[in-house]
């Protein structure tokens, strides 16, 4: 095996590995449903922040880390993606706590039509007409769950806009996965502190103090978020984005799953309906991709 076919297949594996990480995430957080969702965030952004610290020094990103806190734009932007990541991370908790696994799959399944939308308002970016037609399958399916499925409806929008808004951001921002992670948690960490001892003043009392169990499980939630965006960048350098592309449908995909099977949700009509656009949706877009690669080998 030459080296670039040994760089790719590990990529591969990379973002299998991490998209597999996330589509199981609902496991986890439906497991912690005892503890308040905004506690368990705060929990996650204060044990995101000590692994990620490692990992950019690890890795000798520390100068990098440096040279963006120093720059006022970039961190005017991150703090901004904090924001946004934040709202995100707190949406999903509250959605598998509430049996809204389903929801959240699509809202993952959205996202990638609508960074496509939001490159083309704001990036001026052009769509072709098999493009725009997968765009429109795809807002059919979302107008099928004002009929039928609001509360679906809100919590896919929810998690869709503020997750494609943080990535429009961080397209913006010239800084790496892992250190705009990191100082986007630096950013968040106070608040989290302050969140954390909020919860630890008041009855029941901190959630971490429950027992080492509790304390370990709250203490993953870190490792959880961290070790996926790992994988995620080693792919993102090994891999071209339209591989990323496919396999970023692991996560919704195992997600689905996971609602109907683990969670037994409920798949009425109307929420089928909905799942079968944007499924269609996305097998247009991803044909014209593969279509458009092909061409572009072939001219080369």
């Amino acid at each position: 095996m030459n080296d670039l076919a040994r760089r790719g297949s590990h990529g591969l594996i990379a973002a299998i590995l991490a998209y597999v990480m996330w589509g199981f995430l609902p496991l986890y957080f439906h497991a912690m449903t005892s503890v308040p969702a905004l506690e368990l965030v705060a929990f996650r952004i204060c044990f995101t922040l000590p692994f990620c610290l490692i990992v950019v020094f690890w890795r000798g990103m520390g100068a990098e880390l440096l040279a963006a806190l120093r720059t006022p734009a970039v961190l005017l932007r991150l703090c901004a993606s904090a924001g946004l990541i934040a709202t995100n991370w707190l949406i999903f908790v509250i959605a598998v706590a509430n049996g809204h696994v389903l929801a959240s799959s699509l809202g993952y399944y959205i996202n990638p039509l609508l960074n496509v939308l939001i490159g083309t308002l704001f990036l001026g970016e052009k769509l072709n007409r098999t493009q725009w037609s997968a765009v429109a399958v795809a807002a059919v399916g979302i107008a099928l769950l004002v009929w039928g499925a609001l509360d679906m409806l809100g919590v896919a929008l929810a998690l869709a806009v503020s997750f494609a808004l943080y990535g429009l951001i961080r397209k913006l921002t010239p800084v790496a996965s892992v250190p705009g992670l990191t100082i986007e948690t630096m950013v968040l960490f106070v608040p989290a502190l302050l969140a954390v001892g909020w919860f630890a003043l008041h009855a029941p009392g901190s959630s971490i103090a429950r027992g080492p169990g509790m304390a370990l499980a709250i203490a993953a939630s870190g490792v959880l978020t961290g070790v996926p965006l790992l994988l995620f960048a080693v792919a993102a350098q090994k891999l071209d984005l339209s591989v990323l592309g496919f396999i970023q449908f692991l996560a919704p995909t195992i997600s689905f799953l996971l609602g109907i099977f683990a969670f037994g949700e409920a798949l009425d009509t109307v929420r089928l309906a909905c799942f079968v656009l944007i499924w269609a949706a996305i097998a247009l877009f991803s044909a014209d991709m593969l279509r458009r690669r092909r061409l572009e080998a072939r001219s080369r």
